[in-house]
């Protein structure tokens, strides 16, 4: 199906037959990103009196549970909540169903940090073609397939954004912030999350929000974007799953302007 979408006073037109996935698929119990070195997810087959939850060991269908830690096992979203003692759900902050979104991709200088520098000369021109992007996308170079299933750790670990890049996207007023990585933050960074926090706006520091906390604004990590998806806007469809707490499991999906 063709639809017409108006986004900064101006008319794109996309195929939603054709959506693009950059989430990582969690593969219970098989290949699947981790960090910190937490248990990978997993499924069994739950067993209650006559029931079995396995048409492989004659159950009458398959009925499992799954275990799994939203923010070390696989494509996520997280809100606010994520940094506060107040228990505050990812679903009360996501309020965006369609965005437009703005994909870059970005090679880390030394030491794997993200400069500031880095995202100006890539993101600064594509502002003044007058899209205004309210999701921002970050694919890190080099990019292969060995991220979907990528073990982050002190031995390995994964490029992060420095405090000045950071500061650059807030003031581009960016909303949602995806990216390829574990973290936004350095992930081991004595627990600090200096990021996450001005990313909310947050002092450092604290776990309680402001009234300048930015409660709608939401982080998804872990995605992966495939060499095949240019660099360039986009209207982001951004799906969580109804859980009432801080981070859920996630799958955005990209549309192409036409």
């Amino acid at each position: 199906m063709i639809i017409s979408v108006e986004l900064n006073k101006q008319t794109y037109k996309i195929d939603t037959n054709e959506p693009l996935d950059i989430s990582i698929p969690l593969a219970f119990g098989g290949a699947q990103p981790n960090v910190y070195g937490v248990e990978n997810a997993t499924s069994k087959a739950c067993e209650a009196g006559d029931l079995i939850g396995d048409t492989r060991r004659g159950g009458s269908v398959n009925f499992e549970q799954y275990t799994f830690i939203p923010h070390c096992n696989g494509t996520h979203t997280e809100c606010v909540g994520h940094i506060t003692h107040q228990r505050i759900s990812i679903g009360d902050c996501l309020k965006d169903t369609f965005i437009p979104a703005t994909l870059v991709s970005v090679e880390p200088e030394m030491d794997e940090v993200i400069s500031r520098k880095s995202l100006e000369n890539i993101f600064t021109p594509l502002l003044t073609r007058g899209f205004l992007p309210s999701a921002l996308i970050v694919r890190t170079l080099p990019n292969d397939e060995s991220k979907k299933s990528r073990v982050y750790s002190e031995e390995n670990i994964p490029p992060f954004f420095s405090t000045e890049a950071m500061e650059f996207i807030v003031d581009q007023r960016v909303e949602h912030l995806l990216v390829d990585l574990p973290s936004i933050d350095r992930i081991f960074d004595e627990g600090k999350l200096s990021n996450h926090r001005l990313f909310w706006n947050v002092e450092a520091g604290a776990f309680e929000t402001n009234e300048k906390s930015r409660f709608n604004n939401t982080i998804t990590e872990l995605i992966f974007v495939p060499d095949e998806i240019a660099d360039g806007d986009y209207l982001l469809n951004l799906q969580i799953a109804p859980f009432a707490s801080d981070a859920t499991p996630s799958r955005p999906i990209l549309f192409k302007l036409i």
